[in-house]
């Protein structure tokens, strides 16, 4: 069944309509108050993993789950807001970017209707519906900018996978709505200036196992580099300092 369908049959819900973004309200009960009155300054990009849209709607407003999302955008394009922006909403866990830890109380998650062991790429009306969000978001919020739209697998290496290697970043990029590093340079392979520009740019490396900085490379490869296998590389290097020289996130307590 289509998210549609189960959505305009029920009649328990509220429905309004943003009608330039066309957006339907379907609250979830899952969520609670911005720690500190924080705004947002981060965008955070999920999928749902889940066999479809239907699945992945119950989940989130299932109060005994206790996760959720602002927005769930299914395969079709349709955007449903299951948490008012002002709230905080439950999806990001423990997971933390540069300086920040409460990643929930200091973000926007959006859930994409998206299984990778069912379908290799995201649906193109998904994608467009994503674009004409962000755009709306970043119009309203000018403290969220292109560098702070993240994937869940950045705040929370060796955890998450998603958005994914599908999602294309790079395009996301040349539309201003995520960053893509240019001009960058033939560096030496060398794990303490990857570790270093790593945390500088915002990868914090998990601590309860010992290849913590792995997990970082296989997200940051992810995400930038998704074909790149094996060991840390020069073009590991390159892009990750561009990246951290661009865009740092944090500032490192040592010094190279």
């Amino acid at each position: 069944m289509e998210m549609g369908l189960l959505v305009l049959g029920s009649q328990s819900d509220r429905f309004l309509m943003d009608h330039d973004l066309n957006i339907i309200q379907h609250p979830s009960p899952n969520f609670g108050i911005r720690h500190g009155g924080i705004s947002p300054k981060i965008i955070v990009l999920h999928y749902t993993a889940m066999q479809n849209s239907n699945d992945a709607l119950n989940r989130l407003t299932d109060p005994k789950a206790e996760v959720s999302a602002h927005y769930l955008i299914d395969k079709f394009g349709t955007i449903l807001q299951l948490v008012d922006e002002e709230n905080r909403a439950w999806h990001a866990g423990c997971g933390s970017w540069g300086e920040i830890n409460d990643i929930n109380s200091n973000s926007i998650g959006i859930e994409l209707d998206h299984c990778p062991s069912i379908d290799n790429k995201f649906n193109k009306k998904q994608l467009s519906s994503l674009e004409v969000l962000l755009f709306d978001i970043l119009k309203r919020r000018p403290q969220i900018v292109p560098k702070f739209i993240i994937g869940h697998s950045d705040m929370a290496p060796g955890r998450k996978s998603d958005p994914g290697m599908n999602f294309p970043w790079k395009r996301f990029s040349e539309k201003g709505l995520s960053i893509w590093p240019k001009n960058i340079l033939n560096v030496q392979v060398d794990w303490d200036i990857f570790k270093y520009n790593a945390e500088r740019f915002g990868y914090r490396a998990p601590t309860d196992n010992t290849d913590g900085w792995t997990k970082v490379l296989d997200v940051f490869r992810l995400r930038f580099l998704p074909d790149k296998k094996g060991d840390l590389s020069q073009d590991d290097m390159g892009m990750i300092i561009a990246l951290a020289t661009t865009w740092p996130n944090k500032t490192n307590n040592n010094s190279l």
